[in-house]
């Protein structure tokens, strides 16, 4: 890139660099943004196809979970780029509808594309998204429907929902009542309002049986084996100390010599490290344990002192690991042996080694009242386990953003259309130029709908025409989505299609902000990085003289 003012032209860019203006960098940036988009359309919705994604290392990842297929794609453009990220936010925050989000980033981009082509600034474009995700907002506050918490039938509606066209649709009854129980177990009441932290919801995975094998387990499930064969497998009624210190004689800090001359020197130097290592042993029995799990190591010797008393030992347990026992069973972490007194201890009724699959697993069950569980997962393969782990972990945002906002909207592309028909009753009253950018928002949240009937093999027309209809006409109208199963529009209430208002807020609310940045760029400046010079070679000979 070179100016010229009246003389020598003064070059202030590299002629290695890349740049594109105005209308052309626009035009690319909304391209790169909508193949993004479009690359996820299809798996929207019950009837969504599934992608297959293989790595450069030929391992294969079959999804149709859009934040994974985005996550695992090699997206190069920013703008293209900047789509992925609405996906990344939406699991975040809310663990469900990061395809939803993305298609509408993707249509928003498309029709200001239309508006940008009718001479419309993009600032106005701009500004009038703006005002319709604002006011978008407010219309899923007012269709919004309250759910409390002990209505359970409607959370594990909102956990099927989420479940539905994902690869563990076949169980989504028993799945969605395991994901409710364990998000009941752990929420938490704070000053009236209910909180649920899911990091205290284990999944832990094992390929064999199918998925209906999946269970909930009311404490916790380590993927570690008893240390030592002697220990008995099972012990009921279980006392469980939990120690973030080895079991071992500690090396010193400092580098020390010990001199024996004497074979009986030698010995009593042997003899004085087992009855320390037997002392660590006798103190974790006196204070009434049962069972250990360390987080450290634990010295054969040790073992062996443990598995005579009857101990159940299980060491270098994940520090993760250790502090939901510590929630499930109510034990305290313990630094040093020397403290550890009966208050410390947790409880359980059973704790025992069971073989699944080829390993052994340690389960930590029937805790009292437990505020860490465990979804223990099942399938036939590696890729079916996977698949199940992420439906679970879409459920396991949708179920607690539902309880602690206590507000359901209709799914089926219901709540899309109703917001789309009270935003064109909007622009009206705004007017000017802002009118069309509000009223091409309005057409970009009917995406849903269409996406949803062209992947289910239903006319996106006559699906949009009689959805539309039936929310003008009818009394209840709000609640009319598309039941993609049938082909028919119909109360998505009734028919227990429900999803988290918060889903559909973030959405709308990250797809719009994506849209208005990628809208006001109009220069894109790429400069390649300049490749390292080499040295000159030197001259042949060396740097003798003529010959």
């Amino acid at each position: 890139m070179a100016a010229q003012l009246g003389g020598q032209p003064i070059l202030i860019l590299s002629d290695k660099t890349q740049r594109t203006i105005g209308r052309d960098a626009q035009r690319m940036n909304i391209l790169a943004a909508r193949v993004i988009a479009e690359s996820v359309k299809t798996t929207l919705g019950p009837r969504g196809m599934d992608k297959m994604l293989v790595d450069s290392l030929g391992d294969v990842v079959v999804t149709n979970d859009g934040v994974t297929i985005l996550k695992e794609m090699d997206v190069e453009h920013p703008a293209a780029k900047m789509m992925v990220e609405i996906a990344k936010t939406q699991d975040d925050e809310v663990g469900d509808g990061t395809t939803t989000a993305v298609v509408i980033g993707g249509e928003l981009l498309k029709r200001a594309e239309e508006l940008l082509d009718q001479d419309v600034h993009p600032t106005v474009v701009a500004n009038g998204y703006r005002m319709a995700a604002e006011k978008a907002e407010e219309i899923i506050k007012d269709i919004s429907i309250e759910v409390k918490k002990d209505d359970i039938k409607t959370l594990k509606k909102v956990a099927i929902t989420a479940m539905t066209g994902k690869g563990a649709e076949k169980s989504k009854e028993y799945l969605a009542d395991l994901v409710v129980k364990a998000v009941l177990a752990v929420a938490e009441e704070e000053d009236g309002k209910i909180m649920v932290d899911t990091d205290n919801i284990k999944l832990e995975k094992k390929e064999g049986g199918g998925i209906e094998d999946t269970e909930l387990v009311q404490g916790i499930v380590i993927d570690k084996e008893r240390v030592h064969p002697g220990m008995p497998r099972k012990i009921e009624n279980a006392k469980i100390a939990l120690l973030n210190t080895s079991i071992e004689i500690e090396k010193t800090e400092i580098d020390a010599e010990i001199r024996i001359t004497d074979p009986n020197q030698l010995k009593a130097f042997i003899d004085e490290e087992e009855r320390m290592l037997k002392d660590m042993v006798m103190k974790i029995k006196e204070s009434g344990a049962n069972v250990l799990i360390c987080q450290k190591g634990i010295d054969d010797l040790a073992q062996h002192y443990l598995a005579k008393e009857g101990i159940f030992a299980v060491r270098r347990a994940k520090k993760s690991d250790m502090e939901k026992l510590a929630r499930a069973t109510g034990a305290k972490i313990v630094t040093n042996i020397e403290d550890l007194s009966p208050d410390d201890l947790g409880y359980a009724g059973v704790v025992e080694e069971i073989k699944i699959g080829d390993d052994e697993m340690t389960f930590v069950r029937d805790c009292k009242d437990p505020k860490a569980v465990t979804i223990l997962i099942r399938g036939g393969t590696e890729h079916i386990v996977d698949e199940v782990e992420r439906a679970l972990e879409d459920c396991l945002g949708v179920v607690p953003a539902a309880l602690e906002d206590e507000s359901i909207v209709p799914g089926g592309g219901a709540a899309e259309v109703e917001i789309a028909k009270r935003l064109r009753d909007y622009a009206k009253t705004v007017g000017g130029r802002e009118q069309l950018a509000i009223e091409a928002f309005a057409d970009s949240l009917e995406v849903i709908p269409r996406a949803l009937s062209e992947n289910a093999g239903l006319d996106p027309i006559d699906m949009i025409v009689e959805l539309r209809a039936k929310h003008e006409q009818e009394k209840n109208g709000v609640r009319f989505g598309l039941d993609v199963i049938e082909g028919k529009v119909k109360d998505m209430f009734k028919d227990g299609v429900v999803e988290p208002a918060r889903v559909k807020t973030q959405a709308i609310s990250s797809a719009s902000e994506v849209a208005v940045m990628i809208l006001r760029i109009d220069d894109v400046i790429a400069a390649s990085k300049l490749e390292k010079e080499s040295p000159p070679t030197p001259p042949e000979g060396g740097e003798g003289g003529e010959f």
